[in-house]
C-alpha cells in the first residue's frame, strides 16, 4: 500500500497530525460501509481531478449552473451520474440545493451512499490542502484493498434538521456511544456525516488534528496549538469567507 508521509516535508509536521493523515489514507483504501475499496478510491481521484473539468469551469461561470449542459471530464471510473455529485461538490458547493439532492438521492445513490462519499471527499480535500499549504505535492492516492462494504445503517438516524438522516445524540445506541464526547454542545458539523458513523469518526479524526481537540472550543484560556485560539478562528474565519462557506 502507498503510505503518505511526511519525511520530506519543508517544514516541521506534528506526530499526532502525521499519523491522523496516515490512518485516512489507509482507511480510503480499504471496504467503507457503502463503498468498497476501488470506488472510495476512485471517489478519491475524481476529488482531484474536478479542478481540470472544464464543464465545471464553465457552470461556475454562468449564473445558474443549470444553464449549462454537458459531460463532465471524468476518469472513466465512476458512473456519469456519481462524477456529477463529487465535481459539484469540490467546485462549486455553494450552489447545491435540496432540491439537487432530492433527485441524487431519487435517481442514483441512497442517502448513505451520498454520506459516504461526501466523507471521502473532505477528507481527502483536508489532507491535499493542507499538503498543499505547507509546500508539498498531493500524496499518491493508495491502492485499493479487496473486501465487501459493511452497509450498516444507524437505527437512530433520522429526517429532520438537515437534507439526510442524522443521529442525535440521544439516538445512539451502543455501537455510536463513542460518537459524541461529553461537551455542552453537540454541534451539527459533528452531526453532519453521522448516517454513517465511520465517516463522522474519520472526520472528527482530522478535525481534532488539523483545527482544535474536541471540547477546546470551549475552553477559551488553554492553549492547544502553538498559536492562540483567537489567532485559529481570525484563520478559520478568513478560510470561511474565501470558500463562501457560511455556515
Amino acid at each position: 500500500m502507498t503510505e503518505l508521509a511526511y519525511e520530506d516535508s519543508p517544514v516541521a509536521v506534528r506526530e499526532g497530525l502525521a499519523n491522523a493523515h496516515r490512518r485516512a489514507w489507509r482507511r480510503l483504501a480499504a471496504p467503507g460501509t457503502w463503498w468498497s475499496g476501488p470506488t472510495r478510491v476512485a471517489v478519491a481521484a475524481e476529488v482531484r481531478n474536478a479542478a481540470a473539468c472544464r464543464l465545471c469551469r464553465g457552470r461556475k461561470e454562468t449564473l445558474s449552473p443549470y444553464t449549462l449542459g454537458g459531460v463532465h471530464d471524468s476518469l472513466g471510473s465512476l458512473p456519469e451520474s456519481h462524477v456529477d455529485v463529487i465535481h459539484r461538490i469540490v467546485t462549486d458547493p455553494g450552489r447545491l440545493s435540496k432540491t439537487w439532492l432530492d433527485d441524487i438521492l431519487a435517481s442514483c445513490l441512497s442517502d448513505a451512499e451520498y454520506v459516504e462519499t461526501v466523507g471521502v471527499i473532505v477528507n481527502v480535500m483536508a489532507i491535499d490542502q493542507f499538503r498543499r499549504g505547507i509546500g508539498m505535492a498531493p500524496a499518491p492516492l493508495p491502492e485499493s484493498l479487496p473486501g465487501e462494504p459493511m452497509r450498516v445503517r444507524p437505527r437512530g438516524a433520522k429526517p429532520g434538521a438537515a437534507w439526510v438522516p442524522l443521529l442525535a445524540p440521544e439516538d445512539v445506541t451502543e455501537a455510536e456511544a463513542d460518537l459524541y464526547p461529553d461537551v455542552p454542545l453537540i454541534t451539527y458539523v459533528q452531526r453532519a456525516l453521522s448516517l454513517v458513523p465511520e465517516e463522522a469518526r474519520a472526520y472528527n479524526a482530522i478535525g481534532c488534528e488539523q483545527y482544535t481537540p474536541t471540547g477546546a472550543s470551549w475552553d477559551f484560556e488553554s492553549r492547544v496549538r502553538e498559536i492562540s485560539y483567537q489567532q485559529i478562528e481570525l484563520i478559520a474565519s478568513k478560510v470561511s469567507v474565501l470558500n463562501g462557506c457560511f455556515y
